[in-house]
């Protein structure tokens, strides 16, 4: 049987009647002003010390601030928050006409536990001066996260707009004039074409000249992503989801594009179990984070890119037919270089000048016989070998002014009938060494240091490059 807690002993009763005065005796004599306020949240007593704020609140005498609403008499004050959830706020800053200060605000109840006021304390007065290092410290933690803030926005902040496509041939016109459409609507997008084309590149484009302009942009590269933490890229974790799993969980690309635009690059490499619950999510708008059974609504704009036939693989099965038409709604083929060999000037011009902005090296330009050289070439890497060309030859001479010799240790042929003699002759294991080094550098700066996307521009096996990069150490 549960007994029943007895009441206080008188004396004990008379002990926590005067303890209570006793502390709000201590609190008025310790703190720098001390205020109280009704239900109603008008002032109804202020203490001695705390008169000395009122001038500087616009008041002359005791009797014209206390009666008055809070609100109405102290500017930025939380007591009436404070009053209508019953919730103390023990340690704040209010900043008003009076200056700076550390303040505390408590709740004031009946025997019943119903609020019938609060109190409010002064801590401190000049926190600038007795608080220093801790309101340095606090400033210190703010400037970083407003910092991190930016710079997560500006990751997050479309690269490229339709004016970073360069061309002004029919076929890169008529892809501008088909991105500007889709920018305009908020159907899936899917973006066709060889590897290097700029598929990335006008996927922020687009997502740039929409409505969705100032929300997140999220990449996700399928193919540079394991399979078996595809779904957890995807839709997120769910807190302790699974041993080692963080324990707040983990938010999926889906959740960080919310109301913005989701890019998935090399969509043609999605695995078959995740097509399924990727068609859900873009038909229904709802993703179910890993270990969860809980439902988030969502609202992405997904476009895709893919290097691949799509109808041959859904046509071989190993990819849905359901999703590629989801996915197609509204697609774009961007032309490879050499269907458009008109561009090449213009848009190695625009190279060169990134190469050397970022490199330090000086700006170079095109000779008729480079020029020649490059446009003679297949280009079965597009723009992303282009700038590996380009990038190699300024590493590789001392010239302003590139020729075709110079292209001939990059690209087969370039230099054929060049007459430009050598500076210096060094051994050939050396030259080639050098150039493979530099090769390797120069793709892995194009694809953002994505080892597979290197290594098939490259032309060899992932496993290649990995002992080549090993070898360079």
């Amino acid at each position: 049987m549960k007994r029943k807690s007895s009441p206080l002993p008188r004396d004990a009763a008379s002990i926590v009647k005067l303890a209570a005065r006793s502390m709000f005796d201590l609190f008025s004599s310790m703190s720098q002003g001390m205020m109280l306020v009704d239900r109603a949240g008008r002032v109804v007593w202020i203490n001695e010390a705390y008169q000395k704020f009122l001038p500087a609140l616009g008041f002359a005498r005791p009797e014209d601030f206390v009666g008055r609403p809070v609100e109405e008499v102290v500017p930025n004050t939380l007591m009436p928050h404070v009053i209508e959830t019953g919730r103390p706020i023990l340690v704040d800053l209010l900043t008003n006409k009076a200056g700076t200060f550390v303040v505390s605000r408590i709740p004031l109840r009946d025997a019943s536990g119903e609020v019938i006021g609060a109190l409010g304390m002064v801590l401190f007065d000049h926190p600038e001066t007795t608080l220093q290092p801790l309101i340095a410290k606090f400033a210190r933690l703010q400037r970083d996260l407003d910092e991190a803030k930016k710079e997560l926005a500006a990751q997050r902040r479309p690269k490229y707009t339709f004016a970073s496509f360069i061309g002004s041939s029919p076929a890169a016109l008529e892809v501008k004039r088909q991105a500007r459409r889709a920018a305009q609507t908020g159907s899936t997008v899917l973006l066709l074409g060889e590897t290097g084309t700029g598929k990335e590149l006008l996927a922020h484009a687009i997502h740039a000249g929409s409505t969705r302009a100032d929300k997140p942009f999220v990449g996700v590269n399928l193919a540079a992503v394991p399979e078996t933490l595809l779904e957890a890229e995807f839709f997120g974790v769910a807190p302790g989801a699974y041993t080692g799993a963080d324990r707040k969980g983990r938010e999926g690309r889906f959740k960080l594009a919310d109301g913005g635009t989701l890019f998935l690059d090399e969509v043609g490499d999605m695995p078959l179990a995740l097509q399924a619950k990727l068609l859900r999510a873009l038909q229904d708008q709802e993703i179910e984070p890993l270990g969860s059974n809980r439902v988030i609504k969502v609202d992405v704009r997904v476009i895709a890119a893919t290097s691949r036939d799509l109808k041959e693989l859904a046509a071989a099965g190993r990819f849905r037919e359901d999703l590629y038409y989801r996915l197609s709604v509204l697609p774009i083929r961007l032309p490879a270089l050499r269907e458009r060999s008109s561009d090449i000037e213009a848009i190695a011009e625009s190279l060169l000048e990134s190469i050397a902005a970022r490199s330090g090296l000086p700006q170079r330009e095109l000779a008729p016989s480079a020029l020649a050289a490059l446009a003679a070439h297949a280009w079965p890497g597009n723009v992303r070998e282009l700038r590996n060309a380009l990038e190699q030859a300024a590493m590789l001479t001392d010239h302003a002014r590139l020729a075709a010799e110079d292209f001939a240790p990059i690209l087969p042929g370039a230099g054929a009938g060049a007459t430009r003699e050598p500076t210096c002759v060094r051994p050939l294991p050396q030259l080639i060494a050098e150039l493979e080094r530099r090769s390797i550098e120069s793709a892995l700066a194009a694809t953002g240091g994505n080892k597979l996307s290197a290594a098939r521009m490259l032309g060899i096996s992932r496993a290649t490059l990995y002992e080549k990069l090993a070898g360079l150490k």
